[in-house]
């Protein structure tokens, strides 16, 4: 059996042998992500196939785990595989029509709670691009007083994102709709969030498999230098952000300075930055000049 140890039909057979395949397909942490995948397939927790690593897995589960190996060494993302992804303090719901929420973009909620202060600033907040709704509803769930206001120009991440917020308890204090920025947007915001697409074309198809293959290109080609989203944006945000009001956008690596200016030519003052966990600039903050 390769090295496993366990009985053939044990948690710890499968484990074993799915760290193999998944070590073999390129997965960097194999048998955690094996772990993962048969707790989604036999509906437990991660922690009691440790328990009893000799359990016999049921032959319903087998089958279901034998799918999702396949198609994780096909390199489709975990998250899409159990439906779900962690974010912030939020447990949301993904699907191919949005980006997977990852940790680097926490550094947005971060950055726009600091720049406020006090939670009791932030009442209406508007995120364009909004995908899982991520943004929009991590922010919403440390301002209690917030409404908030979601755009996405595609159908299937609008009916998602409200999904994730019903399911969150935050179906009371946001909406969505599916629209091109702020095209059919008229008020003012406290706060305007957005994490656009910011991948230049060229460099797309070299990303991750898993992002490359899985994850829609309309959220990440920001077109041949990275920028296309960002010279839209700062035209539009101006006329919807409040008096004292900021504006926080996601950025790639080494993108700070050319989004800066950007922003300058349009009429924004740019207040801030904040880093991700690696250390990169992540988070922008601007306000009006």
């Amino acid at each position: 059996m390769n090295g496993c140890a366990d009985p053939g039909g044990s948690v710890g057979a499968f484990l074993c042998q799915a760290g193999q395949a998944l070590r073999a397909a390129g997965i960097g942490a194999p048998r955690q992500e094996a772990r993962l995948l048969l707790a989604h397939a036999m509906g437990c927790r991660e922690v009691d196939l440790l328990r009893d690593p000799r359990a016999t897995v049921p032959d319903a589960a087998a089958q279901a785990f034998g799918a999702l190996l396949r198609r994780r060494a096909a390199r489709e993302p975990v998250a899409h595989l159990t439906g779900h992804a962690g974010f912030w303090t939020l447990d949301l719901a993904v699907s191919p029509a949005t980006l997977i929420p990852r940790g680097d973009s926490e550094a947005i909620v971060e950055a726009a709670l600091a720049a406020f202060g006090s939670p009791a600033r932030i009442r209406r907040v508007l995120d364009l691009g909004t995908g899982t709704g991520a943004l929009l509803l991590a922010v919403l769930a440390e301002c209690p007083d917030a409404f908030g206001l979601g755009v996405d120009l595609s159908p299937g991440a609008a009916v998602l994102a409200a999904g994730n917020a019903a399911a969150n308890g935050l179906a009371g204090r946001a909406a969505f709709l599916c629209g091109d920025w702020a095209g059919a947007i008229a008020g003012r915001f406290d706060l305007v969030l957005s994490n656009p697409p910011y991948i230049e074309t060229a460099a797309v198809p070299g990303l991750m498999p898993e992002v490359a293959r899985y994850e829609p290109s309309l959220a990440l080609d920001g077109g041949p230098d990275g920028l296309d989203a960002y010279r839209r944006l700062v035209g539009v945000v101006p006329g919807l952000l409040a008096p004292g009001g900021r504006a926080v956008f996601e950025i790639g690596a080494g993108q700070r300075g050319a989004v800066e200016d950007l922003a300058r030519r349009a009429g924004l003052l740019p207040v801030g930055a904040r880093q991700d966990l690696g250390g990169i600039d992540r988070a922008l903050v601007l306000a009006c000049a």
